[in-house]
């Protein structure tokens, strides 16, 4: 079934059998030649309730496919599809209109505030112009949005410099949560907070997932984090997947090698069997190792992972893996 969003006018696929949000062939080169290659052939879906956990060493491409999912930077090729819709064909005037649907949760909470409003005015700001209320109504709304994430009415007057980082991070949940949206994504959401902070607003997105049925992209660098609140973790490194599946089967038994390193990279790492250790850095996404990017770190590389890239297969029932080799067990 198509929709009509009554607030701006572009046509949504409601469809029950369709992805809230489907990618295919998702790339990103930034710059002239060499040019950095941040994101490189990503393609996965992801459906209404859900929330996709997206890991990875810093400079894999996590925050740049949590930019290109809502159209904040271009691509250099690909398709990102919500509900139905393709993104890249909205015009400037349909897509801005269209991001009612789509809203960010940032890594720092006092960089994503404008220290020269309030919070009450940062709040009122999106209601009123993505759901079309007054200003009497937005405000009473801006209210209610601040007593869900954990504050009170009495904040609305307040300056972003006025709160600890952990109120910050629930203003700027509330503000994501101003235009009613349907898919989020939180951008290492926690790891700028205390660790005593990172519990309750982890427990609050989960609140907020479940009660609002939010689609919630999770990025982050932390898997114990990652397990406990995606239902699929997709696992990035040099800008390519390397594994893709459930929560459960992922962490339970790793099919690719980088999985099973990350993992016994964790603090309390619990995963048996012989522990993998990375030697060497992440090389430069400007100049990726040929065939299989992470075989330059790989301890099982062997001489044909340096000829072909090695496509994302599936090994398991809903369960992928971008390695040639099948004779590894995690």
């Amino acid at each position: 079934m198509t929709v009509i969003d009554g607030t701006n006018g572009v046509s949504v696929d409601a469809s029950a059998d369709t992805p809230l949000l489907a990618v295919e062939g998702l790339t990103k080169h930034f710059g002239a030649a060499p040019a950095v290659r941040a994101v490189e052939d990503v393609s996965f879906t992801l459906h209404k309730g859900r929330v996709l956990g997206v890991v990875g060493e810093s400079g894999s491409g996590k925050s740049t496919i949590g930019r290109l999912a809502l159209r904040l930077i271009e691509p250099t090729a690909g398709t990102v599809r919500y509900a139905g819709q393709d993104l890249g064909s909205l015009g400037p005037r349909d897509l801005r209109r269209f991001r009612r649907h789509m809203q960010m949760i940032f890594q720092d909470p006092f960089a994503s505030l404008n220290q020269r409003m309030t919070i009450g005015e940062a709040l009122v700001e999106p209601i009123r112009l993505h759901r079309g209320l007054g200003r009497r109504e937005a405000l009473d709304e801006a209210g209610r949005l601040l007593e869900r994430v954990g504050l009170t009415r009495e904040h609305l007057g307040r300056y972003p410099r006025a709160f600890s980082g952990g109120q910050r991070q629930r203003v700027a949940i509330a503000r994501a949560l101003a235009s009613n949206p349907g898919f989020i994504v939180a951008d290492e959401p926690v790891s700028a907070l205390d660790v005593s902070i990172q519990a309750e607003v982890l427990n609050l997105l989960q609140d907020l997932q479940r009660d609002l049925g939010l689609t919630l992209m999770f990025i982050s660098h932390d898997l114990s984090v990652v397990e406990l609140i995606s239902d699929r973790v997709m696992v990035l490194y040099l800008g390519r997947v390397m594994e893709l599946g459930s929560s459960s089967q992922l962490f339970s038994t790793p099919a690719h090698p980088y999985t099973a390193a990350l993992m016994d990279a964790a603090p309390g790492a619990r995963r048996a069997g012989e522990r993998i250790v990375l030697s060497g850095e992440i090389p430069s996404p400007s100049a990726p190792p040929s065939g299989c990017v992470f075989r330059t770190r790989c301890p099982f590389a062997v001489a044909d992972c340096a000829a072909t890239v090695p496509p994302l297969r599936e090994v398991a029932p809903d369960h992928w893996k971008a390695c040639i080799r099948d004779d590894l067990a995690f």
